[in-house]
């Protein structure tokens, strides 16, 4: 036993003195190595991690949203249609909701106008997000005026910011009253942008969902399930086509360094041969080159994990953050709370550390098992 620690203990320092002796041709490769695992993981958390922080955000999404829909498009839905809503069975509570798209010549973008069940500020006042706040450099206090649809100019004064906390989705947001919110899109008093439910039991949503259709034909439901599934196939798809352009980097990669490791130098052919001839065995040669490939791979793996995590949790992903979330006049910055899941971590190590160093085992194998004077004299 004492032994066999003794000679894996020798075989790792000639490892070590070996991989010292290439330095150029190993930090190249380092590099490289390097990067594409940077950038996979990069990919690989930030999409986890914002997934993550949309489903936050949107945990207190109401469990049904009813809208009425006009030869398939969205309209305007009648406040009559509450109460039939809330005589329905295992419905807890059902509420009118106004909102709206705003289009800001000024600035380019369009903002989301929405009255709140409860506004503390009154009328001729607003909320507004952080985006809203520096596309127009406007702060409490100020005035940001609305152009309403009778073209008269509604002048309404900044109460307060969101905080960057919520930036992820209030960054276009503009919180006003109900009679502001009117004035501006000319919405008569029994009309609304659609009704919010919440149910006592979720396992009964569909069947509630089915009595509200079954109701008002011409009513179209969205579920939070829905909502957070829309949420997720943005960002699956956002990510899928960041890895599959990383993916050809990838095979760029896996191909370069089956190249590296599959074509042996003559000097390493030499390495062998020498090894081979002073009596080390098939196995001790095999064991070395692993642990050369290891060393590399790992090397590559930690550092690039590691850069990938302060690059995303940190540096606000800068690399790549507008093609995951999206390009936009109003962008939102936020910082992403930091969250690693071991699956992914597991996932990464399996597709960069493992495919290199077998790569690095199978060629030398092929050199080892031939006769040392071949090997020194070729």
């Amino acid at each position: 036993m004492g032994k066999s620690i003794e000679r894996h203990r020798y075989i790792l320092d000639f490892t070590l003195s070996s991989l010292s002796r290439r330095k150029g041709r190993n930090a190249s490769l380092l590099f490289v190595y390097t990067l594409v695992v940077f950038m996979l993981a990069s990919v690989v958390f930030f999409t986890h991690a914002i997934k993550r922080e949309g489903t936050i955000s949107l945990k207190n999404t109401p469990d049904m949203i009813v809208q009425r829909s006009v030869a398939g498009r969205r309209d305007l839905i009648p406040v009559s249609y509450l109460d039939k809503i809330r005589k329905i069975r295992g419905v807890s509570s059902a509420r009118s909701r106004l909102w709206g798209n705003y289009y800001d010549p000024v600035s380019g973008a369009n903002y989301t106008l929405m009255v709140p069940e409860k506004f503390k500020y009154g009328p001729r006042s607003i909320v507004i997000g952080k985006g809203v706040s520096r596309a127009r450099l406007l702060y409490p206090g100020d005035y940001l005026g609305f152009s309403a649809c009778d073209g008269s100019m509604v002048m309404l004064q900044i109460r307060d910011v969101f905080s960057s906390a919520s930036e992820l989705v209030s960054s276009d947001l503009v919180l006003m009253s109900e009679a502001d919110f009117r004035k501006i899109f000319g919405i008569p008093q029994k009309e609304a942008s659609d009704i919010v439910v919440r149910v006592r039991n979720p396992l009964e949503l569909s069947t509630i969902a089915g009595k509200v259709s079954e109701r008002f034909p011409d009513t179209r439901i969205v579920l939070r399930e829905d909502i957070l599934r829309t949420y997720d196939s943005i960002f699956n798809w956002r990510s899928g086509m960041m890895v599959f352009f990383l993916s050809a980097m990838m095979l760029a990669f896996l191909i370069f360094a089956w190249d590296k490791a599959s074509g042996l130098s003559q000097e390493e052919r030499r390495e062998i041969g020498i090894l081979k001839a002073i009596g080390w065995e098939t196995s001790d040669v095999i064991l070395m080159k692993f642990w050369e490939g290891l060393v590399i791979s790992l090397s590559a793996f930690l550092a690039g994990t590691i850069l990938a995590y302060c690059h995303v949790f940190f540096s606000h992903s800068f690399l790549f953050e507008p093609a995951l979330k999206g390009w936009a006049v109003l962008y939102p910055e936020f910082r992403l709370i930091p969250f690693i899941d071991p699956f992914q971590v597991a996932t990464i190590f399996f597709l960069s550390v493992v495919p290199y160093t077998v790569a690095t085992i199978i060629p030398s194998w092929a050199a080892a098992i031939i006769d040392p004077d071949a090997v020194m004299r070729a």
